[in-house]
């Protein structure tokens, strides 16, 4: 027969365990759904750079439209309007 200590201290370390899957599953399982999410967020973050690429431009437009307008506005005060 099985001294009652080891039987009690058997139980004890079974429901330690237990515990401790309990506690940790939840924690493992939102940590997944973490990463996937940051996986999710990586990819719109790399279409965004992609379907922005083109305002990196924008200055020298403006600037080309200010020169522009510039122009017109000198031409229109030599036509007298």
């Amino acid at each position: 027969m099985v001294p009652f200590g080891w039987t009690l201290g058997l139980i004890i370390g079974l429901v330690v365990v237990v515990v401790v899957v309990a506690l940790v599953t939840p924690i493992l399982v939102l940590a997944r759904k973490i990463g996937t999410q940051a996986q999710q967020i990586g990819d719109a973050l790399g279409e965004s750079r992609t379907n922005t690429a083109g305002l990196s431009g924008l200055n020298e437009t403006i600037d080309h439209a200010v020169t522009i307008i510039g122009g017109l506005q000198r031409g229109r005060a030599r036509l007298g309007g």
